[in-house]
């Protein structure tokens, strides 16, 4: 799987499952934390590994980690680990592992490329679908503001303005988009952090759980970084830069990215219901 926070809340899930199999032993290998570490564990021995490509990889590499005996292979968030460069880095992991193993794979697209995978790594596969394409909570009102590029940002803050008991996220594209509104935003007084890739895991931590307890009231993200968030009652949930692909999202306001001919409306059409939003 491709995100740490995900890969740990994995990993504590299925210690918590199997608390009642004696000795059953699984251990979370990912960038971030000590190799060291985690080659002294493998040596010791364990039935289930949760891994992100890059580290798994790296010991596979140095010989510290044998596939060979692999059972069940699962992929999770196999999109996104696509749309971050990993595909060479699954190939590789395939590749290594037996012929003869259950195989699931997870995504909420199927792109060419997951369709490719699929053909080349599953056998006699079956494809399951949960719920239906871009389907959404009933209780989310949706509303798009097309406003002028140079405009977004005080687009933004009107939105911020009229509800000041707003407690949302606001998505955008890139991580540095991401710090940018952010740091604005800070310096305008508003009660706002990041949450990006470039912050290091204990920053993230320290940011979610501040956003958890409702000691920020908005959370500057991007789509990566805040995969796998749950969050209770979110009053709004903000697109400021548009994904180059559609997504079914909780959206409250989308701010398109493009010079257009109409300003911000009142804001008034933007009230939404309270929301969980897990991404």
């Amino acid at each position: 799987m491709p995100h740490t926070r995900t890969l740990l809340q994995i990993a504590g899930d299925l210690n918590d499952y199997s608390k009642y199999i004696d000795g059953l032993r699984v251990l979370p290998v990912y960038g971030g934390s000590s190799i060291d570490s985690q080659i002294r564990a493998l040596k010791r021995g364990v039935h289930i590994i949760v891994a992100t490509p890059g580290r798994l990889l790296d010991l596979m590499e140095r010989k510290t980690v044998s596939l060979s005996t692999i059972q069940n292979a699962v992929m999770d968030a196999a999109d996104e680990m696509l749309n971050m460069g990993f595909t060479d880095s699954i190939n590789a992991i395939l590749a290594d592992v037996p012929q003869q193993r259950n195989t699931l794979l997870f995504s909420a697209t199927m792109s060419p490329e997951i369709a490719r995978i699929s053909k080349k790594y599953l056998r006699e596969a079956k494809e399951i679908t949960i719920g239906r394409k871009n389907e959404s909570t009933n209780n989310v009102k949706h509303a798009v503001f097309t406003v002028h590029a140079k405009d977004k940002y005080a687009a933004l803050k009107r939105i911020v303005d009229y509800y000041p008991q707003v407690y949302g996220i606001i998505f955008c594209r890139t991580r540095k988009e991401t710090q940018e509104i952010a740091d604005k935003l800070m310096q305008e007084g508003y009660n706002a952090d990041s949450l990006h890739g470039e912050l290091s895991q204990a920053q993230r931590d320290a940011v979610i759980q501040k956003f958890r307890i409702r000691n920020l009231q908005l959370l500057v993200a991007t789509d990566v970084a805040a995969r796998g968030l749950d969050v209770d009652d979110l009053t709004h949930v903000i697109n400021y830069g548009r994904r180059t692909t559609p997504k079914a999202t909780p959206t409250v306001a989308d701010v398109p990215d493009v010079p257009e001919r109409r300003i911000l409306p009142s804001p008034s059409s933007t009230c939404a219901r309270r929301v969980s939003c897990a991404r």
